[in-house]
């Protein structure tokens, strides 16, 4: 009978310390983390995301229905900004993009510096100091200088224009935009004819 008892105990015993231990083994449930905050920067320039801006357009123009060889013509790239836009000049203001033309002739074409248009100064809402600006037409030109010897024919310039548009409020990602002009080039004797004189005067 005291075997039977003490065997019994002995049993409720190892039971009693087995559950203390699965007890001790099994881990805490995880503690919930409080989420971080979002903290939004805004940035110190307003520009407004990748989406169109102004419809601009951007032409290219010749003096002249055709080149002469041995001679110069002059040529113009265009950009026709919409009514309440702007792009901001050549020399633009401290972090502005700057309108900046580039041409590309064939081998043999010389093409010289390119000048700008006068830009008109205004303070926006957006800017302590007064912004120098290019809005409604702004024309490009430069010339473009023929050899005696150059082939005649059809011949290609490409110009590749950087602008940066905005309104009174927001500027918009910078833009550059290509224009190929094309003119046949002729003999020194062969007459030409003045054309786009709003462009380059009459």
């Amino acid at each position: 009978m005291i075997r039977k008892l003490f065997n019994t105990r002995t049993a409720l015993f190892f039971i009693a310390t087995a559950t203390l231990l699965v007890i001790a083994v099994v881990p805490p449930a995880p503690r919930a983390v409080a989420a971080a905050p979002v903290t939004t920067i805004l940035a110190a320039n307003p520009v407004a995301p990748a989406v169109q801006g102004a419809n601009i357009g951007v032409n290219g123009f010749f003096s002249a229905d055709k080149a002469q060889r041995g001679r110069s013509i002059q040529a113009a790239v265009v950009l026709d900004i919409p009514h309440g836009f702007h792009v901001n000049s050549n020399r633009a203001a401290k972090f502005s993009i700057p309108t900046v033309l580039k041409v590309d002739a064939p081998k043999g074409l010389r093409v010289g510096a390119v000048v700008y248009p006068r830009a008109v100064t205004r303070r926006l809402s957006f800017s302590k100091e007064a912004l120098s600006l290019y809005e409604g037409r702004a024309v490009m030109r430069f010339n473009i200088s023929v050899p005696a010897n150059f082939q005649t024919g059809l011949t290609e310039l490409r110009a590749k224009v950087t602008y940066q548009s905005c309104n009174d409020e927001v500027c918009f990602p910078p833009t550059t935009r290509e224009v190929k002009l094309g003119i046949n080039v002729v003999g020194a004797n062969e007459s030409v004819k003045r054309i786009n004189g709003q462009y380059f005067g009459r």
